[in-house]
This record gives C-alpha cells, sequence and structure tokens, in this order.
C-alpha cells in the first residue's frame, strides 16, 4: 500500500475496530507502557503498516534494539508515507509521527538513532501491524 490519499474514518468506526489501547494511541495520541508492546523485541522479517488503514510504513530491515522499550526505526519505508509535526506536549518540544494517509498517531522521531540516518522512530507497536515477507 502507499499514501495514495488521505482516508477519513469516523471515531465511532475506529472503537469498533481497535482495541481500547490502539483507540487511545491512534486517536488520543496516547503511550504504551515501556517494554510492553508485542514489537518491542520482535525480530520476524516483514513490513509494519498502519493498524487504522494497512498504511506501509517502516521495514523490518530498518528496525533496531534502541533500549528504550519501544519498537524503534532509523528510516520508514518511503517517507512519504509518514507525517512529522511539532509537539509541544508536556513541557518539550518533540516531533510527532502519523500516518499520511489516515493521521493516526504513531509515535515520536528522535535524532539519536544508529547510521545511516541518525534518526530513532519511536513508534507504539500498537499503532502497528506486522505482515510477514
Amino acid at each position: 500500500m502507499t499514501s495514495e490519499e488521505p482516508k477519513k474514518i469516523s471515531k465511532e468506526e475506529l472503537r469498533q475496530k481497535l482495541t481500547p489501547e490502539q483507540y487511545d494511541i491512534c486517536v488520543n495520541k496516547g503511550t504504551e507502557m515501556a517494554f510492553t508492546g508485542k514489537y518491542n523485541n520482535y525480530k520476524e522479517p516483514g513490513i509494519y503498516r498502519c493498524v487504522v488503514c494497512g498504511n506501509d510504513l517502516f521495514s523490518s530491515n530498518a528496525k533496531f534494539d534502541s533500549g528504550t522499550g519501544w519498537p524503534s526505526f532509523y528510516a520508514p519505508l518511503k517517507k512519504e508515507n509518514i507525517k512529522e509535526e511539532i509537539d509541544d506536549s508536556y513541557f518539550m518540544r518533540r516531533i510527532e509521527v502519523n500516518c499520511d494517509r489516515c493521521g493516526s498517531h504513531l509515535g515520536h522521531l528522535f535524532e539519536d538513532g544508529p547510521k545511516p540516518t541518525g534518526l530513532r522512530y519511536c513508534i507504539n507497536s500498537a499503532s502497528l501491524e506486522h505482515q510477514a515477507i
């Protein structure tokens, strides 16, 4: 899948489709507790997709163990499939990462990742769905 056009899904449809944790993270911009997400230590090859709309977001080839307790990637599968926005919540400035297709909250971006990008996309497992390849 690609990020062709924004996909609008009503909050009621999302409540029916997602678990309460997924809804809190994807819609309310919540976060899962560190080291509790199903993909934190997950090593299987594949593509990580948006749990809401199925947009291809990250490849297992770019996944690394950051030790932070959340799945971390040094690059998105396609830059155009994610959207970055300034997040000034909690008295700090961060870069929020969202699905460009449906607007679902995924996590945050930090500049302390490994080569080749030096970036760390810190993503909530609950916002992702793994597709084996």
